[in-house]
């Protein structure tokens, strides 16, 4: 299989450089999977269990379909879904912020803990049903914007919040030398945070390598050393790393195309 186009691109210190902040984006996502489905778990029970409202009353049959940003855009719900949407405007850590209320089915809410999550994260949800089919971007702001998480640093969170919406933004899809040391840093401060996160000290782990080497491929007939064998990343690694990190591009301009914006993370 050859790589010689991904060897050019390589070439490239900005691009890489682009490549290896979404990598470590992708890993950190990965470790957060599974901890937040189970906080999530933990979160809708206790709700559950703390407000009897919200398991007894008129039950939605699938009326309620709300859209946009404001509360306004959630005309006449029935009662359960009201007492719902009560609930998540009341564990929201910025009152004045947007829910996207369209990202959400109501009628699910009191059985779907993951339905419920998605009220805290950005515009584009509506189709996903599983923590696993969430980007990095989805992930941390559930954690900034939902106050079951208020024991993590939220300044922390929205530094790299607002590093990946300037990566996914680059016009030219690269970034400078600078700037990856100041996500270095944020990143760093980020998984201390997150440090009793299981799979996190594993990622962190696979972050400092990946930030301390350098990606190349060899291209036939040239003297380069093939760097991404040799330094702990195979060029099949590189190239799904890289469909990655472009398939989740193409979706946030197509929001952006559709009127979104990148999520603020001082206020969704």
């Amino acid at each position: 299989m050859g790589f010689e186009q991904l060897g050019v691109r390589l070439n490239d210190a900005g691009y890489k450089n682009w490549l290896k902040a979404g990598y470590c984006l992708l890993r950190v996502r990965d470790a957060l999977h599974g901890y937040l489905d189970n906080e999530m778990k933990r979160f809708h029970r206790g709700l559950l269990s703390a407000n009897p409202a919200l398991r007894s009353g008129q039950r939605c049959r699938g009326a309620c379909k709300p859209r946009g940003t404001q509360v306004s855009h959630f005309p006449r719900p029935v009662p359960a879904c009201g007492q719902w949407r009560t609930e998540i405007l009341r564990h929201h850590t910025n009152r004045a912020g947007q829910v996207h209320w369209g990202n959400c089915r109501p009628w699910l809410w009191p059985f779907q803990h993951w339905e419920l999550a998605k009220a805290y994260m950005p515009r584009g949800q509506a189709k996903i049903t599983r923590p696993d089919q969430c980007d990095a971007a989805a992930l941390l702001n559930l954690i900034n914007f939902c106050d079951h998480f208020s024991f993590i640093e939220q300044r922390a969170v929205r530094e790299v919040i607002r590093h990946r919406n300037e990566l996914m933004h680059s016009s030219e899809m690269k970034v400078s030398a600078q700037w990856m040391t100041h996500f270095h840093g944020s990143l760093d401060r980020l998984l201390l945070q997150l440090r009793h996160v299981p799979g996190i000290a594993a990622a962190a782990q696979e972050i400092q390598e990946i930030l301390s080497v350098d990606w190349s491929v060899s291209i036939p007939g040239s003297d380069r050393v093939d760097g991404a064998q040799r330094e702990g990343l195979e060029p099949e690694r590189i190239s799904h790393v890289e469909t990655q990190l472009l398939r989740e591009r193409l979706q946030e301009l197509l929001l952006c195309t559709d009127g979104q914006a990148p999520p603020d993370p001082q206020v969704q």
